[in-house]
């Protein structure tokens, strides 16, 4: 066996063959290589965050040690490029499920303003900076609109402080879209320019093309979705399959009309958006799928690039590097600054606008790739360049890590309360951890329930409550009874645990299922219970009173009443129906923020509606509320049943308020009202937030 001798400090050593294959070669062996990078995942953010760094630098410069440039432990092949690009693909796309078209809609001179200046100010720094160094027009235009162009590198930390729907990253992910389609744009018109082939004909393929992708995917992509989902959304897996399909497709079709995929990712996350609640099981698998594996492939990736000695090797690097970091940081620095002086964002605000957009990566790579392929560019600026995308990724999060946590949440929200009611609601309901108690029974009906509950219990940072009662009927309970019991229990601790939601699943025995629900409501301190409800009441339940019926009457908490027709994640509108009698109830702000903590769990949008049974009473509180809540407020005219024809929609959640009243022999507990819609309009899903009497 053929041995190797090293010297160490004068002392032989000698090495077997595979450990000096070890060391000299890369590995190749497809279990190593995922044992490394899995690796790094774990240690490289546990030690940087230990150092007060964000965990993003450790896994950019890790990539950077054992790639072919550092240590050589792995080599930069297709798989690590794939992985990668799936991993910035998801990266954009998690950005445009986080972003909001009201949010949008609400900022959107100051996300056209940011996304212009972001664009201008760097292409004009950056075309005139190369052309002194002796670059020509085009490779100018092209290197500047590398500067022109970022990656949303930080993202994962903006939302990990909570301040995703901020007035301050809203305009930056509005404004991220605007100047990387314009930076891309650029570099195709640059590459057609330098090839000879800018015609007429390029320009008419292109922004049809354009137009009618973008059309196609922010309409149609949801209408899919949503069909799907009211379909097959009992099937967890197929709705996560979907979801990545289209993530994939959309992308894909980007790619075929000439426009980075990037781009194509985040669309597809704005429209598929409105699908999936912020706290659902769907969404904490896609984040967490995309925040523990695929995003940190493609920052290991980013890494692998660098090569430092490049800058020794090469004098004329470190002149253009030099040149490149410095009209990067300046060039993002004053859109930021100048943004955040037009529309009074404070300073914390605009150094995580500046964090936000400071990094270079996707786009970047990108252009110079194709820059370099054309011999457009030379070696020494695409490694500049590349070194510039190390310095910006490095910077951008720390900044953003440093500065995000200052934002003052309370006077910078994307969408602010225009009005004290509104806004007492809106504090109210993110102050108090809401503890809610979901009797579970029937397993068909399980997981929409849970679900609905889930998104109150994840967006107040509180606890569910499964609840599975077994009367006592003086026998012995079956193994059969007890099985159901713990697999009911079983299933709805699960859609917690896949939620990230804290969960208490009981199971007991008591005299009937009423008072086992109101015992436990008790016993485990609830302050709200949400249950199942078929619509409505027989002549045996106006005499004795069901379930419901007793829950209702002698619960000392509200209680949410529901019949859900549809998936929750189909929801485009929560529609809550009031009176003035309603208006004057002591805890009408409580309901309030329920229902509007609920509309903005499930992204739906919150409207209003008044019946008008006193014009004049009802015309003046129409009026303060229509300045409240500005344009989402409807009139509803005589009978509320027959006037909900002309705004009820069936993917609408139909709210109703009702307050605990004294018994009345042979009558609905929750009124004639809710019956008579529940009849009328049977695929329409309904809640009724019941008060107890004041």
């Amino acid at each position: 066996m053929m041995l190797t001798c090293l010297h160490i400090q004068g002392l032989p050593v000698v090495l077997q063959p595979a450990l000096v294959a070890f060391i000299f070669r890369p590995i190749t062996d497809p279990v190593a290589v995922f044992l490394v990078i899995i690796a790094i995942m774990l240690v490289s953010p546990l030690v940087f965050e230990r150092i007060r760094l964000p965990g993003i630098v450790g896994l950019i410069l890790a990539g950077l040690i054992v790639g072919p440039y550092g240590l050589n432990i792995l080599e930069r092949d297709s798989t690590i490029v794939l992985l990668g690009t799936v991993g910035l693909l998801f990266l954009m796309f998690m950005a445009g499920l986080e972003t909001s078209l009201d949010d949008l809609k609400t900022n959107a001179r100051g996300a056209i303003s940011f996304g212009l200046a972001t664009f201008l100010i760097p292409m004009l720094m950056g075309t005139v900076a190369m052309l002194l160094l002796g670059y020509s027009f085009l490779a100018a235009i092209l290197v500047a609109s590398c500067f022109a162009s970022h990656t949303l590198l930080s993202l994962p930390i903006a939302s990990k402080l909570g301040i995703m729907r901020t007035q301050t990253v809203t305009i930056t992910l509005g404004g991220t879209l605007i100047t990387n389609v314009l930076a891309l744009l650029v570099l195709a018109v640059v590459v057609k320019a330098h090839q000879g082939d800018l015609t007429l004909s390029f320009w008419l393929f292109l922004i049809p093309s354009l137009a009618i992708y973008t059309f196609a995917t922010l309409w149609g992509v949801p209408r899919i979705g949503r069909w799907f989902f009211q379909r097959f959304g009992h099937d967890e897996g197929a709705e996560f399959t979907f979801v990545v399909a289209a993530l994939f497709l959309v992308s894909y079709v980007a790619r075929l009309i000439e426009i980075e995929p990037i781009i194509g990712a985040f669309l597809a996350g704005v429209a598929i958006a409105p699908l999936i609640p912020q706290f659902s099981p769907l969404m904490n698998r896609i984040q967490f799928i995309g925040n523990s594996l695929f995003v940190p492939f493609f920052l290991i990736s980013v890494g692998m690039l660098v090569n430092p000695l490049i800058l020794l090797q090469e004098p004329k690097s470190i002149a253009v590097a030099a040149v490149m970091v410095g009209v990067a940081i300046v060039a993002k620095y004053l859109p930021a600054w100048m943004t955040s002086k037009w529309f009074r964002l404070s300073n914390p605000s605009m150094m995580v606008m500046f964090g936000l957009s400071v990094a270079q990566a996707a786009s970047t790579l990108a252009a110079i790739t194709v820059a370099y392929n054309i011999e457009l560019v030379d070696q020494p600026t695409v490694n500049s360049t590349i070194m510039m995308i190390l310095v910006t990724c490095i910077a951008s999060p720390w900044i953003t890590s440093r500065w995000g946590d200052r934002i003052p949440l309370a006077s910078d929200t994307a969408t602010e309360p225009a009005s004290t009611l509104v806004a007492d609601s809106q504090k109210e309901l993110k102050t108090v951890p809401l503890r809610v108690l979901v009797p579970v029974a029937n397993p068909d009906t399980e997981a929409n329930l849970l679900q609905l509950a889930l998104i109150l219990v994840c967006s107040t940072e509180g606890t569910l409550l499964p609840l599975h009662v077994l009367p006592d009927s003086q026998d012995w309970l079956t193994a059969a009874d007890r099985s159901q019991q713990a697999m009911l229990l079983g299933a709805a601790e699960t859609l917690a645990n896949a939620a990230a939601a804290e969960v208490e699943p009981i199971g007991r025995i008591d005299d009937s299922i009423d008072r086992g629900i109101l015992r436990t409501a008790q016993e485990r301190e609830a302050n709200l219970i949400v249950c199942g409800w078929k619509g409505f009441s027989t002549y045996r339940d106006h005499l004795f009173g069901s379930v419901i019926d007793n829950v209702v009457r002698r619960a000392g908490i509200p209680v949410l009443v529901t019949r859900l027709m549809q998936p929750m994640n189909t929801v485009k509108r929560v529609l809550l129906v009031v009176t003035a009698e309603d208006l004057a109830l002591p805890q009408f702000a409580d309901a309030l923020a329920l229902v509007k903590g609920l509309a903005t769990g499930l992204k739906a949008t919150f409207v209003l509606g008044l019946a008008m049974s006193d014009e004049a009473i009802a015309t003046n509180q129409l009026d303060s509320l229509k300045s409240e809540l500005k344009d989402s407020v409807y009139p509803l005219h005589g009978d509320i049943v027959r006037s909900l024809s002309y705004i009820l929609d069936p993917n609408d959640l139909l709210i109703l308020l009702h307050e605990t009243r004294p018994y009345a022999f042979g009558q609905p507990t929750l009124g004639v009202t809710p019956e008579a819609i529940a009849r009328q309009y049977r695929a329409v899903s309904m809640a009724i937030v019941n008060l107890p009497s004041s």
